[in-house]
């Protein structure tokens, strides 16, 4: 298995679409695509021209929900009496330059998602019962790419009280949302591949004026 974060993990994700970053696809304003759309096209155009992976800031919050992470699956397996499966990331069925990186698989038809969000944000949600429409996109891709039921979403903070640590909702696979996000990452990655090819074309050209010179 290839462990999230590590290289391997990095290069298997090299210059494709995957669930976290899924709301970039979506994001467009009142006049058309969004700036984040733009600039997460981008990076992945970088990704494939140049083989090298874009480097991200890493913030505080960031370090803090990937080293919580795995108190907080534990917690999940112990509350659920579920065992969770790591996995690396697992390659759309139909589209192969997207993918996902669930936090776990759970038995034949259930993924993991794992939120470690600073308190505030954990009690709104322990408060609301719902998860966060933000992370909608990146559940349903994950379900798409897995061809799974159901995820279980797990936001967890080991800074509150033991009984307010840990919230689990389960979000059912939504097979008409996946359609729309699946058509419309197509229609980012016929684009992308068309100013790939542009580009490309555009270095050969600049290549053969060289060796003219």
């Amino acid at each position: 298995m290839i462990i999230q974060g590590s290289e391997e993990w990095f290069t298997q994700r090299l210059g494709k679409v995957t669930a976290s970053r899924l709301a970039d696809v979506l994001a467009k304003t009142k006049t058309g695509p969004s700036a984040s759309r733009a600039n997460y096209m981008a990076e992945l155009i970088a990704e494939r021209l140049s083989g090298i992976r874009s480097e991200k800031f890493v913030s505080a919050e960031m370090k803090w929900g990937t080293e919580c992470e795995p108190l907080a699956r534990a917690a999940y397996e112990a509350e659920t009496g579920a065992f969770v499966c790591e996995v690396g990331m697992i390659t759309h069925p139909t589209i192969p330059m997207a993918g996902a990186s669930p936090d776990g698989l759970i038995s034949d038809d259930g993924v993991l998602e794992i939120k470690c969000p600073e308190t505030k944000t954990h009690f709104d949600t322990i408060l609301c019962g719902e998860v966060p429409t933000k992370y909608i996109p990146q559940i349903q891709w994950q379900l798409a790419c897995t061809e799974r039921a159901w995820c279980d979403y797990v936001s967890f903070d080991p800074r509150s009280p033991a009984d307010l640590q840990l919230f689990v909702k389960r979000v059912p696979r939504d097979g008409e949302l996946i359609k729309k996000y699946e058509a419309e990452v197509l229609s980012f990655l016929e684009e992308l591949e068309s100013r790939v090819s542009q580009l490309n074309a555009w270095r050969l050209s600049k290549t053969a004026e060289r060796k003219c010179a």
